[in-house]
This record gives structure tokens, C-alpha cells and sequence, in this order.
């Protein structure tokens, strides 16, 4: 089949792109390279297209003839998201909108969208498919009025859906050097210079992570599966649920880094626990865990050293500027 991923060049993109080209499938795609890197994609018969989501021309021309697309494309910066709500939801619901129409005009016949867990906001956890979003930030806001906006017109058009909802994804191809995002490379990136962590608040926010590996067999299966059709699944473990002081804490190990974090104060509408039910995932998509935590930061840390460390880049504007605004990002301290 012919099969289109947004994001193309990103850290899930690109793996997705590389899974189903093994498969046999005509995979093309887009990035702006914001937040990917041409050189995740080592394979030619890979069609790249450096175009922007927003631009609903372009997108439409690109997708022609495709059977399914992947939208991974996203600013999936959360917590900047506050400060910075302008260029993150155009590059969520903009783009998502776009992009749905683009599928639809060309009679696409099934469309993944990748959301987040930031749809469930401050809910109790584990987070469950069927609770209703309650998102807390712009960019869980733009998430979910993205799946919304994909509901309603790929019904009216007969067009397949699916949204998968992962867990914290980590690995090789992760990009280190974003200091708004990928808490686990950070720490990494940090403390293979010989710098400390740095910690927002008092550490006890409760994540999952999910190794890259787990995850995409269950992306395949969502385009893949045409059984499987309207559904919402959160992929990713339950099973290790652990603090940022405890990720931290791995991270020094793996990294041989002896320093204590350093901790500044917490970011404005951060979730502190954010856990999902994994349950519907092992029954529909025959999800496992197959990598522990401690194995997936070995091999996101060996990932970082083979490439080498990086200077943090700012490549985003912080829009509000505040006394709530991280002075980590005004005073560019990561």
C-alpha cells in the first residue's frame, strides 16, 4: 500500500517510516524540520517532502493516490505551550486540520492520528480510553480538538480513523538538544557533559515511558488491521510507573554522572500524574512491554554517545514572557 507519515523525519516518524518500508509498503512523507532530521531517514526508497502541514495546497498535491496516512507531525511541546500557545497549536490543530482535509479531498482510506496523554489533563490515573478529555494546556486543548475535528469529517466522508495515544515514547533518534522537551534525552544530554539534571519542581511527577520498539508494531497494526476501525488506544507500559527523581536517578547511573539535580521551581499547568491503562491495548493490538525502562535508557544513552552531545538549541520563541515564564528558557539555563 502507499502510506504517508507527517513528521517523517521526527523520532516516531521516522521509525514508523522504516517499519513499514521492511513491510513492503510505497512509504512517503513531510517534515518542516523543526524537530526532525533528515539523517533519521537512511533510506533512499523513502519519499521526503520538505513541506509545512499548514500549507493545504502542497499537502493536498503530496497525498494524492495515498491509501492511509500517519499524522506524527507535531510541535509536541506541552509544557512550552503555555508560553508559548501561537506556534505550538498552529502546528497542532492547523496542521491536523489540513491535513485531514488534504486526506479527505484525495479519498484517503484510513487516517491514524497520533494524540498524547495530554488529552486527559489532571484526571485521576491510569487514564482510561473512554474517560472524556480534559486537557490543561494549549497543546492537550489543540490534541484533542484535532481528534474531534478528524471524528467529524472522516464520518461525513466515509473516511477510516483511528487515534493512538502513547505513553512518553523514548530512543535512538530521539532529538536531545530541544531544552522544552524529551525530559529522559535531557537529562542524558546533561549529564554526559558532566552537568546535573535539572528538575522542575519537587520531582514526584509520575510518568510511564515507553521504549520506540513497543510501540510501533501497534502504530502497524491501527493502519494495518482493517478490523480495527473508530478506535481511541493508549499504547505504552503500566507496569513501571516511576517519579522524575527516580528517572533521574537511573539516568546518573547509566551515564556514570555522580551529581546531585539541581531543582527549580515547577512549570505552570504541568500534570504530576500522568499514567494510562494499557489494558485495551493488549487485548486490540496484542500490545507488550518487551524492553524495561532501564534497558530503553541504556540504549537511548548509547544512541547520544555514538552521535554526540549537543548544545541545548532554542530554535522556538517563547511568546509570554512573565514571572511564571521557566527562567531555564528565558535565561537559556539548560
Amino acid at each position: 500500500m502507499k502510506i504517508f507519515i507527517t513528521g517523517i523525519a521526527g523520532f516516531l516518524g521516522s521509525h514508523l517510516a522504516k517499519r513499514l518500508e521492511k513491510l513492503g509498503h510505497e512509504i512517503s512523507g513531510n517534515d518542516t524540520l523543526i524537530g526532525g532530521e533528515l539523517s533519521n531517514l537512511d533510506n533512499k526508497k523513502i519519499k521526503f517532502h520538505n513541506v509545512d502541514c499548514c500549507d493545504l495546497n502542497k499537502m493536498t498535491e503530496i497525498t494524492k493516490h495515498v491509501d492511509i496516512i500517519y499524522h506524527c507531525a507535531a510541535t509536541a511541546h506541552e509544557g512550552l505551550s503555555v508560553f508559548s500557545p501561537h506556534i505550538i497549536t498552529k502546528n497542532i490543530y492547523q496542521a491536523s486540520v489540513s491535513t485531514i482535509t488534504a486526506a479527505i479531498k484525495n479519498k484517503v482510506k484510513r487516517f491514524i492520528y497520533c494524540s498524547s496523554m495530554a488529552r486527559y489533563g489532571n484526571q485521576k490515573s491510569p487514564f482510561l480510553e473512554d474517560m472524556k478529555p480534559e486537557p490543561v494546556d494549549p497543546y492537550g486543548i489543540a490534541k484533542v480538538a484535532g481528534e474531534e475535528t478528524l471524528k467529524v469529517l472522516a464520518n461525513l466522508n466515509d473516511m477510516e480513523w483511528n487515534i493512538a495515544v502513547p505513553h512518553n515514547i523514548i530512543g535512538p533518534y530521539q532529538k536531545y538538544d530541544d531544552p522544552f522537551r524529551n525530559v529522559l534525552s535531557i537529562f542524558i544530554n546533561r549529564n554526559l557533559q558532566n552537568k546535573p539534571s535539572i528538575i522542575y519542581g519537587d520531582g514526584n511527577q509520575i510518568r510511564c515511558f515507553s521504549y520506540i520498539d513497543d510501540v510501533i508494531y501497534c502504530l502497524e497494526k491501527l493502519a494495518l488491521d482493517k478490523k480495527i476501525n473508530k478506535e481511541i488506544v493508549n499504547i505504552g507500559p503500566d507496569e513501571e510507573m516511576i517519579t522524575i527523581n527516580e528517572i533521574a536517578k537511573i539516568v546518573s547511573n547509566v551515564t556514570g554522572f555522580n551529581g546531585d539535580p539541581i531543582y527549580v521551581l515547577d512549570r505552570p499547568q504541568e500534570v504530576k500524574f500522568a499514567t494510562c491503562s494499557a489494558d485495551k491495548s493488549r487485548k486490540l493490538l496484542n500490545y507488550q512491554t518487551k524492553t524495561t525502562l532501564k534497558d530503553a535508557v541504556i540504549k537511548t544513552c548509547d544512541y547520544i554517545k555514538q552521535n554526540g552531545v549537543k548544545e541545548f538549541k532554542y530554535h522556538l520563541p517563547v511568546e509570554i514572557i512573565n514571572n511564571k515564564t521557566p527562567e531555564t528558557w528565558v535565561k537559556k539555563l539548560i
